[in-house]
């Protein structure tokens, strides 16, 4: 099957071969792909390694057979993203995040739309946790794994903002005492529920509670990019809880 001018990130690239790069790609209309992009390190090849960086929006031209894609044709999209620092890292957090937690070739066009926007905050310099914290609740509920966020699970009743919870993935909030492990208040689940901010309590807490919930989804796995994501944001404590 021919692709053409599909928009894309690339989330990852590795050698292949002595001139090609295996890529695995998001795509707008097509999901997580993984691409070979033939001859790309190569001088004389006519597809620039430059345009497959991370976090720059192209437009692909692909043949899709089976499981993989070849790369025809790329074209940049725009100004590329610049992203410094810790933003540049909580970007490689969102890629692997999402080479982690979806399929390939299913299709999720509003997790694409999600995933540009994520970028776009972070190169404003938005805060980092919230930024993740956002992109986090956003993959989930979109690839079938939404949190649930309204309701006490054990009573049906709406949470309560003074009261402190629990979060289960299986089963989601159940009260608690508030020096329970893990405990959360509901403030800070109503504030992500609504997309407000918390303060930088709220924001350990709903960190500490997406990290359970991913790694639940990953089998009980890890994420590499916690720990770089840790090591970086430790010595900036005005966001330390991005990580």
């Amino acid at each position: 099957m021919r692709i053409e001018q599909q928009p894309a990130y690339v989330l990852h690239a590795r050698p292949y071969r002595e001139t090609s790069l295996l890529l695995e790609c998001l795509t707008r209309e097509h999901g997580r792909l993984g691409v070979v992009a033939r001859g790309v390190r190569g001088e004389r090849s006519r597809l620039r390694r430059a345009q497959l960086e991370p976090f720059q929006p192209v437009l692909m031209d692909l043949l899709l057979r089976g499981e993989m894609a070849t790369l025809t044709a790329v074209e940049t999209v725009g100004t590329p993203l610049r992203l410094p620092g810790d933003a540049g890292l909580a970007g490689l957090y969102l890629n692997e995040l999402v080479v982690r937690l979806t399929g390939r070739q299913d299709p999720f066009p509003l997790l694409f739309d999600a995933y540009a926007q994520t970028l776009a905050r972070l190169a404003a310099g938005e805060s980092l946790a919230w930024t993740l914290r956002r992109f986090e609740r956003d993959l989930l509920e979109l690839i079938g794994y939404g949190l649930q966020l309204q309701h006490d699970s054990d009573t049906g009743e709406a949470l309560q903002a003074d009261a402190s919870y629990r979060y289960r993935v299986e089963q989601g909030a159940v009260r608690c005492a508030a020096d329970s492990a893990l405990a959360l208040r509901g403030s800070d689940l109503l504030a992500l529920e609504q997309d407000c901010m918390p303060d930088n309590g709220g924001l350990k807490s709903l960190r500490d509670m997406m990290r359970e919930v991913i790694r639940f989804h990953l089998g009980g796995g890890e994420l590499r990019a916690w720990r770089v994501l840790a090591m970086a944001v430790s010595r900036r404590p005005g966001d330390s809880a991005a990580s």
